[in-house]
């Protein structure tokens, strides 16, 4: 007896002639288990071109009388791992899993679906692996704690951040019994890409409410210590130390990570005595121990209280490293005691510590702040000497004294060296001081110039930026130039200030436009002006040091 397929179109018609009868008595055969489980190719493709075409055949109900009786879930598995792997055909491998499930009620192993869920992973089709745990969840099958984690992270490196944190829930609800261990490799991963993406929150309670008091999750000391850094990242450091002290409940050793992590989350908040007394606790502290605790005293302008610990720091043998005198000498600069700046520069060569542009740039921000730009100047040749290539810091730093001092040519100067540096990502600030030296001297040609080259290496006018353009046009009677700036700014969704919309609206009252001021003011109120007023002349404070 033969069985012949036929489209009703002629353009897709198509005929499959095969022997039923062989291929029923392969299909028996096949399914007692006598052939060894191992299917021919010719059958495979046979009943993926039944699949394909079994919509558009008059014989579609044969077809599926056919599949019931001589389909197995193991000639399923076959067909499917045929269409993804050979044919490279992820959604008609998914389309054959549902039709064999929901049409032919054939009952699918774990294995077809962990072949499936890692080969769809793979392929990137994250949509239908989430199809697929479905029909393995209607199935009431468990997945794999290996497949399982290969999921969750495969869905973690695609940004899918919900859907495995949802995954990771799932797996918490199985029963003791049911629930096979996530490695913390996988949690971990998932944790510490959830802080990297400024999900701290999801973190935490992830790990405070699901992972920690479940059985089905592994966690380490490496565990905690990346929630901790979330939580001293967005300085919630007081439940950062609850958290350690849960760790250690949990019968966790704290390690150096986990010290530094407190000690470095306690400074940034501003609570370096609390850093130093748990400094004191720490058995085995070390250079990174000490440096935290001593940046944190420098940034407060405690130079005694830094000074003694780095002299308890040397006396337990701990040997300071190039950032520990970074932040010294950029503490003693920022106050401006410049002698001791230049003592730590030469205990700092002394031990043998390599001088970099941070501590190069800390040493001329110290001159700068006192009036001795010309100091900086020489360090900042000797850099060049060295062959030690200024950052934008750096040059920041120089270029506002320059022009506090007005001497804005120098100025100048310096920009059009950062012109030719192209590993240097160029900010605002660099800018504006030149910029609005050059408006103040009426010389606002130049002004636009610097603006141009600004554009040029992809550097962002900010709206102090604008601010200071629109002033200096005005200055100059250009009241259209001016608004033109304003409009641009508004385009750009760089929302302006009090101090913007005040000075451009006022300088037109006085230039008789009313109508425009009245205008400026309507526009600013749609773009949410913040009420707060921001100095445009006063110095930035650069930090330049860790």
């Amino acid at each position: 007896m033969r069985l012949r397929l036929f489209n009703q179109s002629p353009r897709t018609s198509f005929s499959c002639f095969f022997t039923i009868s062989n291929v029923s008595r392969y299909s028996s055969v096949s399914k007692s288990g006598q052939m060894g489980g191992l299917l021919p190719l010719w059958f495979v493709k046979v009943v993926c071109t039944l699949h394909v075409r079994r919509k558009s055949s008059l014989k579609e109900a044969h077809v599926l009388d056919y599949f019931r009786r001589n389909l197995s879930s193991d000639i399923a598995f076959s067909v499917i791992k045929h269409m993804i792997s050979n044919l490279n055909k992820p959604k008609l491998g998914y389309s054959f899993l549902e039709y064999s499930k929901n049409v032919l009620n054939l009952v699918h192993s774990v294995e077809t679906y962990s072949f499936v869920l890692r080969s769809f992973c793979q392929a990137g089709v994250h949509d239908l692996v989430k199809l697929v745990i479905g029909l393995m969840r209607s199935d009431g099958l468990v997945q794999d704690s290996s497949v399982l984690g290969f999921v969750v992270i495969s869905f973690v490196n695609a940004g899918e951040f919900e859907v495995a944190r949802e995954l990771v829930i799932d797996h918490s609800r199985n029963s003791v019994e049911d629930c096979l261990v996530l490695s913390c490799f996988v949690v971990n991963k998932l944790l510490r890409s959830l802080v990297k993406s400024n999900r701290v929150d999801d973190a935490v309670d992830l790990f405070e409410n699901v992972i920690l008091g479940s059985q089905c999750f592994s966690s380490d000391a490496y565990t905690f210590n990346i929630v901790l850094s979330g939580l001293c990242k967005t300085k919630e450091v007081e439940k950062a130390f609850g958290l350690f002290n849960t760790m250690i409940m949990f019968g966790y050793e704290p390690d150096s990570v986990t010290y530094n992590t407190l000690l470095n989350g306690f400074c940034r908040a501003g609570d370096v005595d609390k850093a130093h007394e748990l400094l004191k606790e720490v058995r085995s502290p070390d250079v990174v121990s000490f440096t935290s605790v001593i940046s944190g005293y420098c940034k407060l302008g405690k130079m005694e209280d830094a000074l003694v610990l780095f002299d308890n720091m040397m006396g337990r043998g701990i040997r300071p490293n190039t950032i520990t005198f970074n932040v010294i000498i950029d503490g003693f600069g920022k106050i401006g005691n410049m002698v001791s700046v230049l003592t730590m520069y030469e205990k700092m060569v002394n031990l043998g510590c390599n001088p970099d542009v941070i501590t190069f740039t800390s040493i001329i921000d110290g001159h700068c702040r006192v009036g001795e730009v010309h100091e900086g100047l020489k360090i900042w040749d000797e850099m060049n000497r060295r062959n030690l290539y200024p950052n934008v810091y750096t040059f920041s730093v120089l270029i506002h004294c320059l022009c506090k001092e007005s001497r804005l040519n120098e100025a100048r100067d310096l920009l059009r060296q950062l012109k030719k540096r192209g590993d240097i990502v160029a900010k605002a600030f660099v800018y504006n001081p030149v910029i609005d030296g050059f408006c103040k001297a009426g010389n606002v040609d130049e002004a636009n110039m610097i603006v141009k080259e600004m554009e040029e290496k992809r550097c962002k006018l900010d709206k102090i930026t604008f601010t200071i353009l629109i002033i200096g046009h005005c200055m100059k009677g250009q009241m259209v130039e001016a608004i033109s700036l304003f409009d641009k700014m508004l385009i750009l969704g760089c929302v302006p200030d009090l101090v913007t919309v005040n000075s451009l609206a006022s300088r037109l009252l006085k230039a008789g436009m009313p109508k425009e001021a009245f205008e400026i003011r309507k526009a600013a109120s749609g773009a949410r002006v913040p009420q707060t007023d921001v100095s445009y002349s006063k110095n930035v404070d650069i930090p330049v040091a860790v």
